[in-house]
């Protein structure tokens, strides 16, 4: 037998997991083997690099060492468990499991200590990617934590349609042609109200007696999660704009602890994982255009806020369905290798 993995996607025909193969492929993950998985109507179908798609069944779970999923939260729910009984490490990217207790929810650059063997032995043997919005964000705090403490957020995104798929990127483009040609754009269905030239602040749902949507409950709940700090105080809208891909986000830091603008710089310019751009003199400063492709997060706009001595304002931007999504559950895996957690795995 070749050297190397044996890894399931499942989802692998939409937006995040086709980037997941294509990751997999680009950083040379040890794989000797590659088995896509997607819906019954996608069975069968050949993708890039001669992968044939494969229906999930109870015996097709089995023999695999990796399973990444981007299949949505009922998939994951049922699936993801089986996959890990029969002897897999689950790395999801849904919202199933990012909660709960025995999961680990985890950015490769904040908190990878979080994957380890006893969590993986002893836990579900699930390790939850969190969202988008969230990925981002932590990214950027992470080291302002670390120095100064973060007592409060106040965030506003600023959220691409790719968010919500393929189905919202071709109406948001198909509204935008219709309107620039005269004509009247056809009724919204991937979104309440017309996405083309608007913003929309209802990125997510609302549950019954909820006022924040679960794209804002994300944002609070699991930032606290991955830093640990159930204590800081989140203020989250979420606002669908009309991008394709790339999230912005306004963060306003208040913190524990004196942390001056340049000092925010110096940590942010040292963080992994981080680019600053902050010479807004000259128009540099993050932008979705520019950063779509990309698998870093972009930080610039690093300013005092005048209402508080210890806040700070800032501009943070990443490509939400790579850095956001597929490359986190790559650096996911490649931390699991590089830590010999597969080995160290108390297979059942």
């Amino acid at each position: 037998m070749s050297e190397g993995y044996r890894i399931a996607v499942v989802g692998a025909t939409g937006q995040v997991g086709t980037l997941m193969l294509a990751l997999l492929r680009e950083r040379g993950f040890p794989a000797r083997e590659i088995v896509p998985f997607a819906s019954e109507r996608s069975v069968g179908r050949e993708l890039e690099g001669g992968l044939i798609v494969q229906g999930l069944s109870d015996e097709s779970v089995h023999g695999f060492d990796i399973a990444l999923f981007s299949a949505g939260g009922s998939t994951s729910g049922e699936w993801a468990p089986k996959f890990a009984e029969a002897g897999a490490i689950v790395i999801d990217n849904s919202s199933r499991w990012r909660m709960q207790d025995d999961v680990p929810l985890v950015v490769s650059e904040v908190n990878p200590q979080a994957i380890e063997a006893d969590a993986i032995e002893h836990g579900s043997r699930i390790i939850a990617n969190p969202n988008c919005s969230t990925m981002q964000l932590v990214v950027a705090l992470k080291p302002l934590h670390e120095e100064a403490g973060i007592e409060r957020l106040v965030i506003s995104t600023y959220q691409a349609v790719s968010g919500t798929g393929k189905r919202a990127v071709d109406e948001l483009l198909d509204q935008s042609h219709a309107i620039l040609h005269g004509r009247e754009a056809d009724p919204p269905d991937a979104y309440a109200h017309r996405i083309a030239f608007n913003a929309l602040p209802h990125a997510g749902s609302f549950a019954a007696g909820d006022d924040h949507t679960d794209e804002e409950r994300k944002l609070i709940n699991e930032t606290r999660k991955i830093l640990e700090d159930p204590d800081i105080s989140i203020s989250a809208t979420c606002v669908r704009v009309p991008v394709v891909n790339g999230h912005s986000e306004a963060v306003n830091v208040q913190t524990r602890r004196e942390l001056s603008p340049e000092r925010a710089r110096e940590l942010l310019r040292e963080a992994p994982g981080v680019t600053v751009l902050d010479d807004p003199a000259a128009a540099v400063y993050p932008l979705a255009i520019e950063v779509s492709g990309q698998d870093g997060v972009f930080v610039g706009r690093i300013r005092r806020d005048p209402g508080h001595e210890r806040a700070l304002d800032m501009w943070v931007v990443a490509d939400n369905l790579r850095k956001g999504a597929a490359t986190n559950a790559v650096q996911l895996a490649e931390l699991v290798h590089e830590r010999g957690l597969i080995s160290a795995y108390v297979q059942p």
